[in-house]
């Protein structure tokens, strides 16, 4: 990945729009990463670490956005909007700064929650907050009182 991909980003304004591009072939490579950035990214050695233990993880940590073929039949835009409020806590818990973006990946390894950890290959866009908004939207919409995002601090007592 070079930094000359990563400065001018366009910006998703539709789930729909990414939708479409989780709909093409070649999919199977597109991944969610919630950070500053791929510049920020790129200068850190495309490396996450573990929160828990400080171990350094040999990739960036993502969210895959390949349907599974179980899922089959079902509402792909339910899938991606799904894929994108798994993660939205992180904003939270690492500030304004973070957001979610869309890049092209080649996995490396999985994490300790079974994440995929990738070298960005190319990055393709920001998610925009018109995104993310109808994405809970659709979430919520779902009703369900047994399911939430991914975010762990309310586990701790």
């Amino acid at each position: 990945m070079s930094t000359a991909q990563t400065t001018e980003l366009p910006t998703l304004e539709r789930l729909e729009d990414l939708v479409a591009m989780v709909e093409s072939p070649g999919a199977g490579q597109l991944y969610v990463r919630w950070s500053t950035g791929p510049d920020s990214d790129l200068a850190s050695g495309q490396t996450s670490t573990d929160i828990l233990t400080g171990v350094p993880l040999p990739g960036l940590s993502v969210n895959p956005l390949a349907v599974e073929d179980w899922w089959q039949g079902h509402s792909i835009r339910l899938w991606v909007a799904r894929k994108l409020y798994d993660y939205r806590h992180l904003r939270d818990m690492w500030g304004p700064d973070v957001r979610a973006w869309l890049l092209c990946g080649v996995e490396r390894g999985r994490g300790p929650d079974n994440e995929p950890l990738v070298t960005c290959e190319k990055a393709i866009a920001w998610i925009g907050e018109d995104v993310l908004r109808e994405a809970r939207r659709l979430v919520e919409a779902q009703d369900s009182q047994e399911w939430g995002s991914l975010d762990r601090r309310g586990d701790r007592q």
